[in-house]
């Protein structure tokens, strides 16, 4: 079986393989793939935007394609980043850029009161139009400075309380057992699982 994961995110697309690397799946990126749509993020939720970009995908190259939408979800700040987590310092506007004006905005805010979520939705789509879509959320609290090198995005801030440490300082593969990707990512397989014989 082939799976587009439409994403041109390395560090996503990296998690991904990871965990469907028994899966007997081949997976193809959007590297992979020559002459597809460009696809703009204009929903107002992540599943608006899932969808969006996994049918306009699955529509353009007539392979079953999976797609996620996620983000960081802060409570002190009414939900934001959001759906605009990837460019909440602008548009172009890189990881240390968008994790700097995350700690100006929680700047003076003890650790207590910088509650934060990792939401993901995902969606599986293929061309006909079917559809089908995944949740994951993970919690925890923004740091007061980033801490460890691995991950991307909002990783270096993102404190797991049940290890005492951010999603950056965490291994690949407890990162992928607790995370919100991780966690959509698994139902998705198992569905995948249930309905096609011979993916172990």
């Amino acid at each position: 079986m082939q799976l587009v994961v439409a994403t041109g995110n390395r560090g996503k697309l990296k998690e991904i393989r990871k965990l469907l690397d028994e899966s007997g799946i081949d997976i193809l990126g959007l590297d992979d793939l020559g002459g597809l749509p460009e696809i703009i993020e204009d929903g107002h939720t992540f599943e608006e935007n899932a969808l969006k970009k996994a049918d306009t995908v699955a529509r353009a190259t007539g392979l079953l394609t999976l797609a996620d939408d996620s983000g960081l979800v802060v409570d002190a700040l009414d939900g934001a980043p959001g759906v605009f987590s990837a460019r909440y310092a602008g548009e172009g506007a890189g990881d240390d850029a968008n994790n700097r004006k995350l700690l100006q905005g929680l700047a003076g805010l003890e650790l207590s009161r910088r509650s934060a979520a990792f939401c993901c939705v995902m969606a599986l789509c293929r061309a006909d139009g079917w559809s089908r879509v995944f949740h994951g959320r993970v919690t925890g609290l923004i740091t007061m400075e980033p801490r460890g090198d691995g991950g991307f995005g909002y990783d270096p801030l993102f404190l797991v309380p049940e290890y005492g440490r951010t999603m950056a300082e965490l291994s690949l593969d407890i990162k992928n057992r607790i995370s919100h990707r991780g966690q959509a990512l698994r139902q998705a397989i198992a569905f995948l699982k249930e309905q096609t014989p011979g993916i172990p």
